[in-house]
């Protein structure tokens, strides 16, 4: 692993703008660097489902020796990303146990860094890299790219169901339609293992599980009145929601089971009572029934709302992605772990309350797992990444190559 050579990889990436939707710069760098290590690359269809100026790349790397594993992060950033400018400088860090000195990445601090997830990019082409030029031994390497992960995972979520498969032998036209003879991907269990470097948590970080998703969208009907003359004739759909949300549960309901309401939006002005409110919110578990509990009962309290006030609700949720968990005894998680000790790096167990492209990518032929890559305070201008993590990770990927060639 070339330590120089992922900073500047990293660095150079950074400088690319590409917030959600808006990815094509991005996705062609990084088909260009793909291509230069050897990897046959392609887009796929989803632009058109997504919104997106491109679809989700996918790139193959044949291996010299039987077996098969993937790679994936993704393309687009939250913003503000628009000009970002990275430094280097020294910092104090600081734990639950020490305080130490460490060299980081950070923006200048009106933007974003956007090391997620461009370190989870830079630590996959160095990983990669490394092995190629080592002429180490390695299995049969797919890299994808997904599009609008910060979107609801909206890029992975339309990959065709088909696209992890490997193209053999089939010319690069003939990539992403149905060939069910190839559906026997090298893994355990005839999954393929992907690993999505895409979470907190120094190298070594393994996540072993990350939520169900369902979000919330209601409309109230009340009964517009004019507010001053004659409010008892109207229902206010703003009582109803507000009487709906304070009756919920919400926050942190159990260890594993989270819930909001985010936006509240209706009403037309201070003289009347507002005939129309909508209201959208979440709910979060890595458990099937606790999701669907807290669902219902947020659904409950909207119901019971309209109707002690005498509104009207329709109710719609949608499920955004399922929950993926793992145990310490699945073979991936022992393999992830033998990685990290070869390169000196300390496995970890976490759980995540959020989701990524593991939560997706697990329903379409992958044995899906998401890892830790060192990114902090991501979502921020305060966002930024160790020197050391970055190299670390990129030497965690090559040491996962190598576990499984």
């Amino acid at each position: 692993m070339n330590p120089d050579r992922v900073l500047e990889s990293f660095l150079e990436m950074v400088a690319i703008e590409s917030p959600s939707w808006h990815e094509a710069p991005m996705a062609a760098w990084c088909a260009e660097k793909l291509a230069d290590m050897g990897f046959s690359v392609f887009f796929d269809a989803s632009a058109a489902e997504t919104g997106s100026d491109t679809g989700n790349l996918i790139a193959h790397l044949p291996g010299t020796v039987p077996g098969r594993i993937a790679f994936s992060a993704h393309l687009d950033t939250v913003k503000p990303c628009a000009g970002i400018q990275a430094v280097i400088e020294q910092r104090h860090i600081c734990d639950d146990v020490t305080c130490r000195m460490a060299e980081v990445v950070c923006s200048v601090g009106d933007t974003i860094l956007s090391a997620d997830d461009k370190a989870g990019i830079a630590a996959i082409f160095e990983g990669v890299r490394a092995t190629l030029e080592s002429g180490a031994v390695r299995p049969d390497i797919t890299v994808l790219l997904t599009t609008c992960e910060e979107q609801s995972l909206l890029g992975s979520s339309a990959l065709a169901e088909d696209a992890l498969v490997w193209p053999s032998e089939l010319p690069a036209a003939s990539w992403g339609t149905e060939y069910e003879e190839l559906l026997t991907a090298a893994g355990e269990g005839g999954a393929l293992p992907l690993f999505v470097l895409d979470a907190d948590g120094a190298p070594g970080t393994i996540i072993m599980g990350a939520p169900y998703h369902w979000t919330l969208r209601a409309r109230i009907e009340g009964r517009a009145a004019h507010a001053g003359v004659e409010p008892e004739c109207g229902v206010s759909a703003i009582q109803v929601a507000s009487a709906a949300v304070a009756a919920m549960p919400l926050g942190r309901i159990d260890e594993c089971t989270t819930a909001n309401i985010g936006r509240i939006e209706g009403g037309v002005a201070v003289n009347i009572v507002p005939a129309a409110v909508t209201v959208e919110g979440e709910c979060r578990s890595l458990y099937e029934d606790r999701v669907l509990a807290q669902r219902d009962a947020m659904t409950a309290a909207l119901q019971s709302a309209a109707a002690q006030f005498g509104g009207a609700v329709e109710v719609a949720w949608e499920l955004d992605y399922p929950a993926v968990v793992h145990e310490p005894a699945d073979a991936i998680v022992q393999h992830l772990a033998a990685a990290a000790r070869a390169v000196g790096l300390e496995p970890r167990h976490a759980i995540s309350g959020g989701g990524a492209d593991a939560n997706v990518l697990g329903t379409k032929g992958a044995d899906a797992i998401t890892l830790g890559i060192g990114m902090t305070n991501f979502h921020s201008v305060d966002e930024y990444i160790e020197v050391a993590d970055l190299r670390n990770m990129a030497r965690y990927v090559e040491a996962i190559i190598a576990e499984y060639a």
